[in-house]
């Protein structure tokens, strides 16, 4: 058996904006979670990991490896989305010199450098169906050939693969072999959603705001406002905890404040695509107050005077939002409340 140094990595795999560090959590479902992959980490057979985009597949498959009996092994990962699917079944098995146009030396591919160790296949459901069967056979006698050669290659390897696709479709639809399916899912983790992780949400924000007020050389730690924390909490997070982590330090970078006030979920929104409906001629302010709003209904006059402000405060600001917003004393999200319903 060959020796490889631990790595996990991939020339093809951008480096992961989820790292050991935001491993956090103390909600009952991320503890759930990791209860299981403990317990499959040991038991060397196939784990296939299932989740949404941002939820932490590639730390999970970490946890596994290093908590299995192959942590001294090497761990290697290929992105399977990252490849041409011509390229895949190259970078799985290697190839010889002269097995294609460009392949001017031989090179070991991911099954033979992770011999005695791990290999990680994210996003499997790229896999073209002829690569998958080479997988197949190389998982039920564990040896393979290169591309270009008929010299038969023995590998240890445990596969951990991730999608978050639904492979039971695409065995359905004729894209994805129900053999291998059976093969690489002797235990399915599903990795649970931020949205469902409750108390997690604010300690993994406190965590990713800290390290980014760190990284910016400051010296308080930042915290978030009652109304801040509550948006965080409620928002439906769809890019999961990478996503968390994108939009707490755009927060924090974006402040001048210990106290974070503003969170900016879309920053795709464009300042320029909505024309105020409360517009003035040069030199003119909008209507003052008066004491009419004594003769009218509640409800209506309240509606008039927040109109007639909200266009004042535009006007002031030079129709620039976030100045107007902090005229009237409101935070962006409440101006932006404000905007909309009297912009409809």
């Amino acid at each position: 058996m060959k020796h490889h140094r631990n790595i996990f990595k991939s020339p093809v795999r951008e480096k992961s904006s989820v790292g050991m560090s935001e491993a956090l959590g103390q909600s009952e479902i991320f503890l759930e979670f990791q209860e299981r992959l403990s317990r499959a980490a040991p038991v060397s057979r196939p784990v296939l990991l299932i989740g949404e985009r941002g939820t932490g597949k590639e730390l999970a498959a970490s946890r596994l490896h290093f908590l299995s009996r192959q942590w001294q092994g090497p761990l290697v990962a290929l992105n399977c989305a990252a490849l041409t699917p011509s390229l895949i079944g190259s970078e799985l098995f290697g190839y010889e010199k002269g097995a294609f146009s460009g392949a001017d030396a031989r090179r070991i591919g991911r099954f033979e450098a992770a011999d005695g160790g791990t290999l990680f296949l994210d996003e499997i459901g790229n896999i073209p169906m002829d690569v998958q069967e080479k997988i197949l056979r190389t998982v039920e006698y564990g040896t393979f050939e290169r591309v270009g050669s008929s010299e038969r290659i023995e590998a240890e390897v445990r596969i951990i693969a991730a999608t978050n696709a639904d492979l039971k479709k695409l065995v359905a639809e004729g894209r994805f072999k129900a053999d291998l399916l059976d093969r690489l899912s002797f235990e399915v983790l599903f990795l649970p959603p931020l949205r469902e992780r409750g108390e997690d949400i604010l300690l993994l924000a406190k965590h990713f705001a800290a390290r980014m007020a760190f990284e910016l050389g400051r010296a308080d730690v930042p915290g978030f406002s009652p109304e801040a924390a509550d948006r965080l909490q409620k928002y439906s997070w769809h890019g999961n905890v990478r996503e968390l982590k994108n939009v707490v330090e755009r927060a924090v970078y974006r402040s001048d404040a210990a106290l974070i006030t503003e969170i900016d979920f879309d920053p795709f929104r464009s300042p320029y695509s909505e024309l105020p409906v409360f517009k003035e001629n040069p030199g003119e302010s909008p209507v003052p107050v008066s004491d009419s709003f004594l003769n009218k209904p509640l409800k209506e006059a309240v509606r008039e005077l927040e109109s007639l402000l909200l266009a004042k405060a535009l006007s002031e600001a030079k129709y620039n939002q976030q100045k107007a917003a902090r005229l009237l004393g409101l935070t962006y999200h409440q101006f932006r409340g404000l905007y909309r319903k009297y912009n409809k």
